[in-house]
């Protein structure tokens, strides 16, 4: 069941680039890069202590509010960035619940996959920092907005493939282990890592425009985002290349 469930319903979340005109902050009151870096390491703690919950005492019971108050927190986040610095680690814990159970049941359908998708994600995460550093890939305006429509067209092509999977459809691309629905997984999982790069960029660009404190939890709630988004479409793409084995 819950592995179906991920099946229908993984939909990546649109997170917010622009800068706020928040005005002026002291210095010793904005946020900075390196602190953001910080908290992203303190929501990932959480992350990985709540995917142990949903992996030790998985339920389908957990599932479902879950995914439904992660996205909540997420919204409220968005719409009250003062609120992130409570908001953030809540969620991390309540989307590692999430994660974990949809995790165990990979595990079960497919072995080995949860060690190659943490150690690809990890991968992925380390060479597009490497790539942004490096300049490599540089984020311009266009780059930006290409990645956020291609993002939006995914979320909204996930949800017509749930609305439909109420009336018993389901859409091939999505959920085929045929070359079509490898070639979606692997766009998809290109997509999701370029969002790192907004992620990265964001942290430099809200300590060079003095953001507050509190965006240092905004900007690390949305890297974790980004990299749960990714953790479960390798999932979904390592199960569709097992699956033809």
């Amino acid at each position: 069941m819950a592995f179906n469930l991920f099946k229908e319903s993984s939909n990546p979340v649109l997170k917010q680039t622009i800068l706020d005109n928040t005005g002026y902050v002291s210095r010793s009151e904005s946020m900075t890069a390196s602190g953001a870096v910080n908290k992203t390491l303190i929501l990932a703690v959480l992350l990985v202590i709540g995917a142990g919950i949903g992996w030790t005492f998985p339920s389908n019971l957990f599932l479902i509010p879950a995914a439904i108050l992660g996205l909540v927190l997420v919204l409220i986040a968005t719409f009250k960035k003062e609120w992130s610095p409570y908001i953030a680690p809540i969620y991390a814990i309540v989307e590692g619940v999430f994660v974990g159970t949809i995790s165990l049941a990979y595990s079960y359908a497919f072995d080995g996959i949860i060690f190659h998708a943490v150690s690809l994600t990890i991968g992925v995460l380390f060479l597009m920092l490497f790539l942004y550093k490096a300049k490599i890939i540089q984020v311009t305006q266009r780059l930006r907005s290409v990645i956020m429509m291609a993002t939006g067209a995914i979320m909204l092509t996930y949800l017509v493939s749930f609305v439909l999977s109420f009336f018993n459809i389901q859409v091939p691309m999505i959920h085929s282990t045929g070359l079509l629905g490898i070639g979606f997984s692997l766009v998809v999982v290109v997509i999701a890592s370029l969002n790192l790069l907004l992620d990265f960029d964001f942290f430099e660009k809200g300590q060079q425009a003095g953001l507050p404190k509190h965006m240092e939890w905004f900007a690390g709630m949305g890297l974790i985002i980004t990299l749960v988004w990714l953790y479960l479409e390798i999932l979904r793409l390592l199960s569709k290349f097992t699956s033809r084995d």
